[in-house]
This record gives C-alpha cells, structure tokens and sequence, in this order.
C-alpha cells in the first residue's frame, strides 16, 4: 500500500465530531485570538490529532473559517413588516450584535482582518458577505414598503448599526445587550433611514 492510499482508507471527519471541533476552535479562537491560533491547540483542546484535523481542514485559515460560518445565526430572515422589527429581530437575537460570544469572536480576528489579507478576503466572502445580503434584504423590504426616505445611500447607511453598536462595545466598554440595540435602532437608525 502507498502512502496515498492509505490517506484514501482514512475516514474523514464527519458528524457531530465536526461540531465539536469547530466549537473547540471557536472557543480557541476566543482565548487567544486568530495570530495566536495554532491546529496544535485546537486538536488539544478538541481532544483529537492534528491529523484528524487536517483531514478536512488543509489549514487554520479553513478550519477558523468554517468554525465562523458555523455560528452565523439564523437562516431565515424575520418579516415582521417593519423595518424596526425586522433589525431588532435579526441583529437583537442568536448570532446577531448581542449575542457575547459572536461578538467576542469578532474581538479575536479584528487583528487578522487588518494583517492577513487572505483571512480577510475569506472572512468577508463566507462569513460577513451572508450577513450582508440578509441585511440588504431587510433594507429593500423597507424600501419596497415605502419606509425609507428618498436617496438613502444603502451601502454606506446599511452598516451603520452594526458600526455603532461594535464602537459602544469596543471602544466605550457597553455590554453587548438587546436594550443597547434597540436604543441604536429606534433612537438613530430608524429616524435617520424613514420618511
């Protein structure tokens, strides 16, 4: 037997396994941030080989990656038939801005995102670019209903919220909670955004 076919008898990683060591990853991730991350400390901490690792993941870039893309939240986007609702509904829930361990993780790869070019481009393709596209939806069921003022630039108002709810947090020190978010939504977003 050659040795690449005893790489084809291996068994790849599947299943609830899989799960367990994207968890493991993100909870690596949040204890020393994605410089610091090594498969090393993941298959320690998930309690199995670097090899099984690197049975589906080829690097940390791909295994952090799909560790993210993991706990990207809900897979439906909420219509509630307003635009308040519908951005308390999907930023103030599960994987939204306040949720503490979302935006911890976000914590531990703001570096990466600045130093790594090739993080960065996988980050804002698979994991932020859904997230995008759910939020423009919510903006252009807005739109459709006539809530939004005329010439509301979308790219550049659209991730307002998000800007200044991860300033609050960051840089003032606030707890990332659904009453900051709604403040945000109700008292600026939404004022700013509608008729």
């Amino acid at each position: 037997m050659t040795p690449s076919d005893s790489a084809v008898l291996r068994p790849r990683v599947e299943g609830d396994r899989v799960l367990e060591i994207l968890e493991a990853t993100l909870v690596v991730l949040a204890d020393v941030g994605y410089d610091r991350l090594t498969m090393d400390a993941v298959a320690t901490r998930s309690k199995a080989s670097k090899a099984t690792l690197y049975r589906r993941w080829t690097n940390k870039l791909s295994l952090v990656i799909d560790a993210l893309v993991h706990t990207k939240g809900p897979a439906q986007i909420p219509d509630t038939g307003s635009l308040q609702g519908d951005l308390e509904a999907v930023f103030c829930g599960v994987g939204g801005l306040a949720d503490s361990s979302g935006v911890a993780t976000f914590g531990a790869i703001v570096t990466a995102l600045t130093r790594d070019p090739e993080f960065a481009a996988a980050f804002r393709r698979d994991v932020l670019g859904p997230k995008i596209e759910a939020s423009r939806a919510i903006w252009q069921r807005a739109a459709a209903r006539g809530e939004l003022r005329e010439g509301l630039d979308l790219d550049l108002f659209e991730p307002a919220l998000a800007g200044i709810v991860l300033h609050r947090v960051f840089v003032m020190g606030e707890v990332p909670d659904p009453t900051l978010i709604s403040r945000v939504i109700s008292q600026i977003i939404v004022p700013a955004a509608t008729r």
